[in-house]
């Protein structure tokens, strides 16, 4: 009867070692195939090049990895031959942080390689898995899907690494990617001002819901530092900063817009103007909250609900040849008066209809956050600090004593 019992588990134990044997046998004719391919292509093929030395190194470790190579071998023409020599380029993009298994699977999607699954055993064999970059790519079923990894490997190289600066308006970007070759800034300008997600065959972005159809999507190109190809259509780079712009603003950045009463876009546009007048970091969300005061009642009776920002009257003054800026400056707030703009919140209350730059994420968060004051008026006194006053008096005097 114990014998009986035991039989069982000796017949599992002779199971599995045939298996391993068989697997050894197969692992050690897959590397005789290897030597002979290796003669015939060449020692940049891969391919192993002696096989008694590969022999040697088979152990449990490595069994996985020499079945797994075996595999590939047996499917070598599925991995190296176009899946159509006929066909045309097309984009393809990979996203920063996005996996191998993401991106064979959508290839295989679009067309370009006849089995994901198998892609995905060469990347990891191989390592390629690893090398992959992020970047816009041009690929075709015309293409091999080992010619497509490699391809897929070499973003770097015709990309250029652009720093988006905060507070710069739609003009001044485009006109920094069209110095890096990127786009022109004609172009880029054109796309930027249609506003339409639609139009340009964008997808739709939750913080982008509630911009006014009609206005363009100034404001929302989020500054930060870009890896840009070359030649670049201007949707993929509006693609880019609006995944940044919902990146990097959370989600409780959000809800605290909301439970202060504010749109994105209404607080997207406040954001800009306090990165145009901050320049101290820590001076953000007193600046912030003085605006936040002037639009509601803690200084009705001072301001009557006029923003009075510079930054809007000079964003609706525009470029200045003569000192060759988009944000003119002049001698004395009535110059501001001369420009008739909704933007001029000298002249219109309340917000202007859109922002006048791109604000940062630290404006943006200031204007969620603001400090809790009862200020209304400030004005710049030196080193970019700024003095805060409550009352008009107390504001003209520091007027006099800061602006003298």
């Amino acid at each position: 009867m114990p014998l009986l019992r035991a039989f069982p588990r000796f017949l599992i134990f002779l199971l599995t070692l045939a298996a391993v044997a068989g697997a050894a046998l197969l692992a050690r004719e897959w590397t005789r195939a290897q030597q002979t391919a290796y003669q015939k292509e060449g020692a940049g093929s891969g391919l192993v090049r002696n096989v008694d030395a590969a022999w040697r190194n088979l152990n449990p470790d490595t069994l996985e990895t020499q079945l797994l190579q075996f595999y590939l071998n047996l499917n070598r023409d599925a991995l190296h031959t176009p899946l159509d020599p006929a066909g045309e380029p097309i984009p393809f993009r990979v996203s920063l942080g996005e996996t191998g298994f993401d991106i064979s699977e959508r290839l295989q999607d679009l067309g370009l390689i006849r089995d994901a699954g198998l892609l995905r055993l060469y990347m990891r064999v191989t390592g390629i898995d690893q090398r992959l970059e992020a970047g816009d790519f041009q690929l075709s079923p015309a293409m091999s899907a080992v010619d497509i990894l490699e391809t897929l490997q070499s973003a770097r190289a015709e990309d250029v690494l652009v720093r988006i600066l905060e507070g710069r308006r739609a003009e001044e970007i485009a006109l920094l990617l069209q110095e890096n070759g990127i786009v022109a800034a004609a172009d880029f300008l054109a796309a930027v001002r249609t506003g339409d997600l639609a139009l340009l065959g964008l997808e739709e972005y939750p913080l982008l819901a509630s911009k006014p159809p009609a206005l363009s999507f100034e404001g929302y190109l989020f500054p930060d530092t870009y890896r840009f190809p070359l030649n670049a259509a201007p949707a993929t780079i509006l693609r880019l900063m609006f995944e940044t712009l919902e990146l990097r603003v959370t989600p409780e950045v959000r809800q605290s817009i909301t439970a202060g009463g504010l749109s994105f876009h209404q607080a997207l546009t406040l954001a800009s103007i306090v990165e145009r007048e901050a320049v101290l970091a820590d001076e953000r969300p007193l600046i912030a909250s003085t605006y936040r005061n002037r639009l509601g009642e803690i200084c009705a009776n001072e301001v009557f609900g006029y923003l009075g920002a510079d930054p809007t009257a000079q964003y609706a003054m525009g470029y200045n040849p003569d000192q060759d800026t988009w944000w003119p400056t002049v001698a004395t707030v009535e110059e501001y008066l001369a420009f008739n703009s909704p933007y001029n919140t000298y002249l219109y209350p309340g917000l202007p209809p859109g922002p006048i730059a791109s604000p940062g994420l630290a404006s943006i968060q200031a204007v969620a956050n603001p400090a809790e004051t009862q200020y209304c008026y400030f004005v710049a006194s030196s080193g970019g600090a700024h003095v805060f006053a409550v009352t008009g008096a107390e504001h003209q005097f520091n007027v006099e004593t800061y602006q003298r």
